[in-house]
Parts: C-alpha cells; structure tokens; sequence
C-alpha cells in the first residue's frame, strides 16, 4: 500500500502583533534568550513620542494650574513654581504609569489611571479656594468615572 510522502514546501511563519497586552511579564512568541552580559538586556527602548505627550500635558496641566492660582491677579513666583511644580509631576507620573502600565492587571491599571486623574483634577478644583471636602468629592467623582470607563475599555479590547 503506497503512503503520501510529504512534499518540501516553503513554510510560512506567523508574524507575532506588533503590541501584545502582558502584565506577566512575558516575552514575545519567538523572542531569544536575554543576552545577560549585554548592557541593555531587560530594557525597553524609550519611545520620543511617550516623552513629548508627558511633557505637552505636564506642561498644559502646570499652565492651567497657574491661570486658576493667578485668579485674574498679577503672576507671581510663586505661582510659578506651583506650574513648573505641578507640571512636572504629572509629566513624571504620566511617564511612569505609561512605562509600567503593560505589566499590571487591567483591575489595577484602571485603579492607578484613576487615581491620577481623579487626583489631578481634585488638586485644580481646590485651588479655586472651595472646601477640602467638596475638592476630594469632586476628584472622588472623577477618579471613579475614570476607573469605569478605563477598565471597560481594557476589558473589551483585551484577550
């Protein structure tokens, strides 16, 4: 009885997506071992786009934390500093979040998202000089909105 002898073909290899969600920590299927002995090994290359969307909303958060502090008012310096102040620690936390957020579960990327909105928008109500409770109650309300909507978005995008 004759049996069907395979034929050399030319296989065709499944290119992997280009950005697969990991909070594992996980490599890409088809990725080598980490060369241990190489300075870069475990480091991911810092995209220049990341860093200008940092610096454009630090830098628009700090001039409108600024514009509410001035309250019509001439500028001061210290309302200066509250802007390069402010603007550069959501620069900072908006990078940071952005370079670590693959690695968590999308409950815990939604909370942290929140967290920084919710807290950032509660710090610009309280310097139009209402109430400390009124401020956390507004930026409770917008964290939570954030939470929601962000953790819909992953949970509906995610595998």
């Amino acid at each position: 009885m004759a049996t069907q002898t395979p034929m050399p073909t030319r296989h065709r290899t499944l290119k992997p997506p280009l950005h697969l969600p990991r909070h594992d920590g996980a490599r890409p299927h088809g990725a080598g071992p980490r060369d241990e002995g190489s300075r870069d090994a475990g480091r991911r290359r810092i995209s220049p786009r990341l860093v200008v969307n940092s610096l454009v909303l630090g830098i628009a958060y700090g001039a409108y934390a600024s514009y509410i502090a001035r309250g019509g008012g001439p500028a001061t310096y210290g309302q200066l500093a509250l802007a390069l102040i402010s603007g550069a620690l959501v620069a900072l936390l908006v990078f940071g979040l952005v370079r670590v957020q693959h690695r968590l579960m999308r409950e815990v990327r939604a909370a942290a998202w929140g967290v920084l909105v919710g807290g950032g928008m509660g710090f610009l109500y309280s310097l139009t000089n209402h109430s400390v409770l009124l401020s956390s109650g507004i930026g409770l309300a917008i964290g939570a909105a954030t939470v929601l909507v962000v953790f819909y978005a992953l949970y509906t995008r995610e595998p």
